[in-house]
């Protein structure tokens, strides 16, 4: 009798979708806890902070007015509008209201773009190492991923001549993030309006300016390739309230947009999801319309522990690091390991290292594959000292006992 091969098969598309890095360690980590083993989770990017006491009340005020109904497709016109004023406020940006749509978190919103706008054959450039999720959803959309490297020796950053050299006619997005996960660094003005006179010169050429930890930053102002001449018409800024504002399990996100784009991506919305919770966009309008002040404790905190582990990791031999400029990350060179064994297991790339420190000593992190640097590891630092320091400790316990193969 014939098999049939179409019963218990899912289709081509998510067969070529990876597991999100992250998820994936956090999930690994957490069925270890579950058994009683001591884990320390470096993986997930999520503050360890709750939500501020103003936006909650703000929330719970929705609630009471009954805020609870179907909101527009692109989220009510008063978030709207306070967005398109923090967008102006903070970034030097004018978007007006129509250009703005708002998400069910960021990563919704960088969805809708790319699939708005990549055609299959089109190529993404992206910086590498870059966030998990770009690189899957370009290939959602069968667009092609064309990565352009940076180094730890350049502070993970690319130049306009290496821009230059991979942009060609196919190009139809560039994707990157400032401040940047995983690697904390931060794009200058000067380096910003370097790489724009470079996309100028090429026509129908859009970028994605992923501004998701813009207030997470240690060394000033997060600048906006938008705000550079010209660059307006040609970018799209993703931001959100996940990061700054302590939010991640409010799912709000949000893009400011050529108009033509944001329609697109209102129109995609409109067949997945609809309009972002109510009571969510609410509580954003609230954390956007406040001064961005409101979370310098919480910034501040962030920056000692960033110091605190910078001290512990400079101390580990063999290890490459650099100090970052913002979010709350490290993306750590481990390649001094590679190619070594503490007699029972063999660590050959990023990916053996990350299982090595969690089954050796209960340390989750994300190997540097999935970020598009197979060179490094990231751990996020948005935990407590404590644990911190736990983990750097493991860490170079057992970082020592790996010998040459």
């Amino acid at each position: 009798m014939q098999e049939n091969t179409r019963v218990g098969k899912v289709s081509h598309l998510l067969e070529k979708l990876s597991e999100s890095a992250t998820l994936a360690m956090a999930r690994m980590g957490r069925e270890l806890a579950a058994e009683g083993k001591p884990v320390v989770n470096l993986s997930i990017g999520e503050p360890d902070f709750n939500t501020p006491d103003f936006i909650k009340e703000a929330a719970i005020a929705a609630i009471h007015a009954n805020v609870t109904h179907y909101p527009p497709v692109n989220g009510f016109l008063e978030l709207r509008q306070a967005i398109s004023k923090k967008f102006k406020r903070d970034n030097d940006l004018t978007y007006s209201p129509e250009q703005v749509v708002v998400s069910t978190g960021a990563k919704q919103s960088l969805a809708n773009v790319i699939l708005a706008l990549v055609n299959p054959g089109d190529e993404v450039i992206m910086p590498s190492p870059y966030w998990v999720s770009y690189a899957e959803l370009v290939k959602m959309a069968g667009g092609t991923v064309v990565e352009l490297h940076a180094g730890i020796e350049s502070n993970f950053k690319i130049t306009a001549e290496g821009l230059s050299n991979a942009i060609n006619d196919k190009t139809k997005l560039i994707i990157y993030s400032s401040p940047c996960n995983p690697t904390g660094s931060v794009y200058s003005k000067e380096e910003l309006e370097a790489l724009s006179k470079v996309i100028l010169q090429h026509e129908g050429v859009y970028v994605i300016s992923d501004e998701i930890y813009e207030l997470i930053n240690f060394v000033g102002k997060t600048y906006s390739i938008g705000a550079c001449e010209g660059m307006l018409d040609r970018t799209i800024t993703v931001n959100g309230v996940s990061k700054a504002f302590a939010m991640t399990g409010w799912r709000l996100g949000y893009i400011g947009a050529p108009i033509w784009i944001a329609q697109a991506c209102n129109k995609m919305q409109g067949q997945i999801t609809s309009g972002a919770n109510t009571i969510a966009q609410m509580a954003a309008k609230a954390a956007l319309e406040a001064d961005p002040s409101v979370v310098n404790e919480m910034i501040a905190v962030f920056k000692t522990r960033r110091d605190r582990v910078f001290e512990g990791l400079s101390k580990i031999p063999g290890l490459k690091i650099n100090l970052p400029e913002a979010a709350f990350y490290f993306y750590i060179d481990v390649t001094a390991f590679f190619n070594t064994t503490d007699g029972e297991t063999v660590v050959k790339n990023s990916e053996d290292m990350a299982m090595y420190l969690l089954r050796k000593v209960y340390v989750a992190t994300v190997a540097g594959d999935a970020f598009g640097d197979s060179n490094c590891i990231r751990i996020s630092y948005a935990t407590s000292e404590e644990n911190l320091d736990q983990a750097v400790s493991r860490m170079a316990q057992a970082l020592s006992e790996l010998k040459p193969l």
